[in-house]
């Protein structure tokens, strides 16, 4: 299908797992692809680390791979800069200069994006430049743009997820079948859905930085990595799944984002990662396996759910493909997607004020007055209990407390002053209980 006019055209950074992707879905859909855009995509240059790489049968001419990224991002005849390389830097240096110079930018770089996308956004003002990245968040789920777009007449309050697939598979696989974290770990190591190095998945790097996206989005404010409490799943136990089980929850590492008081009562936005406890009656309790799903809180729009695919080559190149679409459409138009919304400069919240529930499990000396001890404790410092559970007897007694909500910062103090009481011989576990009342 012919449109009459010029081509967009588009240079590649990365040609990995996603950016062959981009690739195939580019050749395969061109002809849908023309006819919704009004002209034809070109894929002009794609830069990558070695040039003699086996890269299959990509629909592409080998002539117009390169080493040379910057050069390739500075050429006057390119039009849409699309990079799926990651990282902070070189990527950083390229997507600046791309978006000064005015070209429209499609990324999947949720790391830069959550260190320093105030970099990218002022970059893109200064060049009168699209900046879409859709893809870097929940994979082929469509959520930033209704945070972006369709939510901009509404106030979210607060946004929950379950954003990295390979936390949500070993939990859900410790869930269904009792083993262990590093069983279930091994497991999805071997189906690939785990790294070799799964640091950044398992203690929660990952799902900060996309915490830090959806928070700057939600909440019109600039928020980074850096403001992201941050606590992985390594400490998850096949005890404290059990536990959880018994108490009618389920495990998740979830991404939590709120906007509300801090204690002086200025508005603020609180934004954390972490272990916790869900009912199985939450929306996000019956997301198994390595999918994703997001849970928005808006006042008007009322709670919203997210769910799908968040990762794989094919699901992130379907994401990166409608921000070419949509970069596309505005190059041709003269006109520009939405630009940032900073607008609210809202302070970051300290963990200490986030207001939560703990679920702390104790190994107890089996006496008269344990409780009366423990109870204490939490009376000191103005947490209150909602259930105490006590098994075994002697060597073997167990204390499970479950408390009411309060701020983090009282709920740490009590189990520091736990872990100092002669009749507390261990804390086995503390998690925190989200979801419920």
């Amino acid at each position: 299908m012919s449109s009459g006019k010029p081509a967009v055209r588009l240079a590649l950074l990365g040609c990995g797992t996603v950016g062959s992707e981009v690739v195939r879905l580019l050749h395969d859909q061109a002809e849908d692809l023309t006819a919704r855009i009004g002209a034809p995509l070109e894929v002009v240059g794609v830069a990558v680390r070695r040039l003699g790489r086996e890269r299959g049968n990509l629909p592409i001419d080998p002539a117009l791979f390169t080493t040379d990224a910057l050069g390739l991002v500075k050429r006057d005849d390119v039009d849409v800069i699309i990079e799926v390389v990651g990282g902070i830097e070189p990527a950083r240096t390229w997507l600046t200069e791309a978006l000064r110079a005015g070209k429209s930018v499609v990324t999947a770089n949720k790391a830069l994006l959550a260190e320093d996308g105030a970099s990218l956004h002022d970059a893109a003002a200064e060049g009168g430049a699209d900046l879409y990245y859709e893809a870097s968040v929940a994979g082929a789920i469509p959520l930033l743009r209704p945070l972006r777009e369709s939510l901009h007449g509404d106030r979210v309050t607060r946004v929950t997820g379950i954003v990295n697939g390979t936390t949500n598979f070993i939990l859900s696989s410790m869930d269904a079948t009792g083993a262990g974290f590093g069983e279930a770990l091994e497991e999805a190591t071997e189906l690939g859905y785990a790294e070799a190095d799964p640091t950044a998945d398992v203690e929660g790097f990952d799902a900060a930085a996309k915490a830090a996206i959806l928070a700057s989005l939600a909440f019109h404010t600039r928020v980074t990595a850096a403001d992201v409490f941050r606590e992985g799943m390594t400490g998850v136990t096949a005890a404290d799944i059990a536990s959880a089980k018994e108490m009618g929850c389920t495990i998740k590492l979830l991404c939590i984002a709120q906007r509300g008081p801090d204690s002086t009562g200025q508005e603020s936005v609180s934004v954390r990662v972490h272990p916790a406890m869900i009912p199985l009656s939450h929306p996000l309790a019956g997301v198994g396996d390595a999918f994703n799903a997001v849970f928005v809180e808006a006042e008007a729009a009322g709670p919203l759910m997210f769910y799908g695919r968040g990762a794989g080559g094919t699901p992130t190149a379907s994401a990166v493909l409608g921000d070419i679409v949509a970069a596309a459409r505005n190059r041709l138009s003269g006109t520009r997607a939405p630009s940032e919304s900073a607008y609210a400069h809202l302070p970051i919240r300290p963990i200490g004020e986030a207001v939560t529930r703990y679920h702390i499990s104790l190994d107890v000396a089996d006496k008269q007055g344990v409780l009366a001890s423990v109870a204490g404790v939490f009376a000191d410092n103005e947490v209150s209990i909602a259930t105490v559970r006590q098994s075994g007897r002697d060597e073997d007694a167990t204390l499970v407390i479950v408390t009411h909500g309060a701020p983090d910062a009282n709920l740490h103090a009590t189990v520091e002053d736990l872990r100092a009481l002669p009749i507390v011989r261990s804390i086995a576990s503390v998690l925190r209980v989200e979801g419920g009342s």
